[in-house]
């Protein structure tokens, strides 16, 4: 990535300027709070054009099924309007993919070791790359549908794509305006 972005750090509603340590550590305290469940981390950026930058947020969420959440985002500056569809779409996916290489095998071990002794009691842990894209015929980005897709599967994640990409298309594009 280019040193004329600007990259902010991690932070949510309740704390600001955490380092990717400190989002991780929150992740295995939320999973702590009760390892008897069925868990979703998901990663997923959204881009908005402003009159002289292109603002990028990554959202980064971990979801317990109809039990909760917790969530952070990081926020990327890049200096200039990006005009072509493509290259932003292109862009955001790469700040995802970035998010995800931070959650090394080491980490997920981690993260699967603390529902594993509760497996055979349903507990379940998945990763996602949430897209902010869609395959409708009317939706201008559809034919970068099967590119940021097999990008997304090439990491050992599993894609999402509108109207199953929230934490892309809902949660982060709240923060980009």
């Amino acid at each position: 990535m280019g040193n004329s972005f600007r990259y902010d750090p991690f932070q949510n509603l309740q704390e600001k300027n955490m380092s990717f340590e400190d989002v991780f550590n929150h992740i295995v305290d939320f999973m702590m709070l009760n390892p008897r469940g069925n868990y979703r981390l998901i990663v997923g950026t959204d881009s908005q054009v402003h009159k002289d930058c292109t603002v990028f947020i990554t959202g980064i969420v971990i979801l317990r099924e109809n039990k909760g959440v917790w969530a952070c985002i990081r926020k990327v500056i890049v200096p200039r309007k990006m005009l072509h569809l493509h290259e932003r779409i292109s862009l955001e996916l790469s700040f995802t993919e970035e998010i995800v290489s931070m959650f090394t095998e080491e980490k997920k071990k981690q993260l699967i070791d603390i529902i594993l002794p509760f497996i055979y009691e349903g507990s379940s842990f998945s990763m996602e790359g949430h897209i902010d894209i869609g395959a409708g015929k009317r939706n201008k980005t559809r034919e970068f549908v099967n590119e940021m897709v097999s990008r997304i599967e090439s990491i050992g994640v599993e894609p999402k794509i509108k109207p199953d990409a929230f934490v892309a298309s809902h949660y982060a594009n709240r923060y980009t305006r």
